[in-house]
């Protein structure tokens, strides 16, 4: 099958690794094994996911405002600032994305019936209808995509990438050595 490889055949990385030692044998290229790595497969995945929600006529963007709709449950509406929390970008990202699903009909701004001032972005019958579908396909793939993985494999991963976040999120703190 195209574009899959043996385990026992060497990858990208590994050619990688390789190369550098040969090049330069005293550096410590053992991080290029984890997050070389993970940088590839998100490419991959990332690829995979925005195909499977563009077949669908719907941005990344748009996807991930539906679903937090979707998951703040009935009656399925936020305000641009708890949109934006939960997609971690700013209310201005957030108005031109739901500007965009306003005009196809899968949401409706409100205001809110005490405080005038507050706006509500709520899922239209339409708007539930379609992340409902393309959210059942997106499990799908990823299920598909982690089939290569055993179900404790999938489980010893999943909790080593918290620690791994955490990890990272804790060398934003301090200076990797020699960046001083």
């Amino acid at each position: 099958m195209a574009g899959k490889r043996s385990e026992t055949e060497p990858d990208a990385v590994t050619a990688i690794i390789a190369a550098w030692a040969r090049e330069r044998p005293e550096l410590d290229t053992s991080p290029l094994e984890v997050l070389a790595r993970l940088h590839r497969t998100f490419i991959r995945y990332n690829s995979r996911l925005t195909a499977s929600v563009e077949r669908h006529g719907l941005s990344l963007a748009g996807f991930d405002v539906l679903t937090a709709l979707r998951r703040a449950g009935a009656p399925y509406r936020l305000t641009a600032g708890q949109l934006a929390d939960s997609g971690l970008v700013s209310s201005a990202g957030v108005t031109l994305r739901v500007d965009r699903l306003e005009k196809d009909g899968l949401i409706v701004r409100e205001r809110d019936a005490e405080d005038r001032r507050v706006v509500y972005s709520r899922l239209t019958g339409a708007g539930l209808a379609k992340i409902d579908e393309v959210f059942a396909e997106h499990l799908a793939n990823e299920r598909h995509m982690l089939g290569g993985l055993s179900p404790a494999e999938c489980r010893q991963l999943a909790r080593l990438l918290p620690k791994l976040e955490a990890s990272i999120l804790a060398s934003e703190v301090e200076p990797a050595p020699g960046t001083e």
